[in-house]
């Protein structure tokens, strides 16, 4: 559904985020270093409270219904940010990125995912303008997901170099080591390549395919692209300090993986719902809508709430359990 929302809020919105953004970048680009835990939970509420607060000027200026959209689509978001960060601690294993260049890797990811994202949404939107029937393969591809989530995040994970990856680091001259932060160095005399411009198109594919993933999960929500590109914004703020904050913690949220997979399968389940009580497909009901309930979006956002809350105190209490349990055997070790 599209809100009604002043072309002045969305400018300023649009140009105020973009400003942080960029704040950010110079900050990451004129001081890397790795941040310390207290930097990283300052830096974390600084960004929820933000996209509180927009929350509230939502409220304020279009009213309950959008805020609410928002507020569940970021909670999403947030989430599966979470497994962006998984596969960004492999990926800086796999390549042995420095530290003190990790804050610099991961706010270009964060960038290039914004804009991967941008592009995914204005097609996502334009195609869902034109034709309704797609909610029915965003419905059955976030179900897939949810499935191979559910069943898959038990195994070790590894990170794979992908088709890309492996391209450019045979076609491109490469140096063997890091040079600082540059992307290019010279070695012998000969201008190449540092290995940090792979990690940048590892981080960039990955970002690809994770927007596969999210762009149908929140166009499951709402259908305001404003408010979808929003909701990924402030999603992605802090997602640089929480990679530092986590640490080994992300291993620690065991159930979380499952938490989100309900999400991802309820949100698939109403998008299919979405799509037959707007149906236009002339062999499902002879192209007539069909008379299914659809879900309010405050049952969404209570449903998204319960299945994240649930995960994560199960997942905290099971690794207190683990741990009071490893207390108790130790001393006979």
């Amino acid at each position: 559904m599209m809100h009604e929302l002043s072309a002045l809020f969305e400018a300023v919105t649009l140009v105020a985020v973009v400003a942080i953004l960029v704040t950010d970048l110079v900050l990451v680009r004129s001081r890397p270093h790795v941040p310390s835990t207290r930097e990283c939970l300052a830096w974390i509420g600084v960004y929820v409270a933000l996209a509180l607060v927009f929350c509230g000027a939502l409220a304020v200026v279009g009213g309950g219904a959008p805020a609410t959209e928002f507020l569940a689509g970021w909670l999403t978001e947030y989430s599966l940010s979470l497994d962006n960060l998984f596969v960004f601690v492999l990926i800086m294993t796999r390549f042995a990125v420095p530290k003190e260049q990790q804050q610099r890797v991961l706010m270009v990811g964060i960038i290039l995912a914004l804009l991967f994202r941008g592009v995914f949404i204005l097609a996502g939107a334009a195609v869902i303008e034109r034709f309704t029937w797609v909610f029915y393969l965003f419905g059955a591809f976030l179900v897939y997901t949810a499935v191979q989530l559910a069943r898959g995040h038990d195994e070790d994970e590894e990170y794979h170099d992908n088709v890309v990856v492996r391209a450019a680091g045979r076609v491109l001259p490469m140096s063997p080591a890091y040079d600082g932060g540059k992307v290019r160095t010279v070695v012998h005399g000969r201008r190449v390549f540092t290995p940090l411009l792979i990690v940048f198109v590892a981080i960039g594919t990955t970002d690809v395919l994770f927007a596969f993933d999210s762009i149908p999960a929140i166009f499951g929500l709402t259908q305001d692209p404003f408010l979808v590109f929003t909701a990924n914004v402030f999603a992605l703020m802090g997602l640089r300090q929480l990679y530092f904050l986590l640490g080994g913690l992300i291993d620690t949220l065991k159930y979380l993986p499952i938490g989100l997979s309900a999400v991802l399968a309820f949100i698939g389940v109403d998008l299919v719902l979405e799509a037959l009580a707007t149906n236009s497909l002339p062999f499902i009901n002879g192209g007539e809508p069909v008379g299914v309930p659809t879900v309010p979006i405050w049952f969404s956002l209570a449903f998204i709430v319960l299945a994240l809350g649930t995960a994560t105190v199960a997942s905290l209490v099971a690794t207190r359990r683990a741990d009071r349990r490893a207390d108790r055997v130790g001393p006979r070790g």
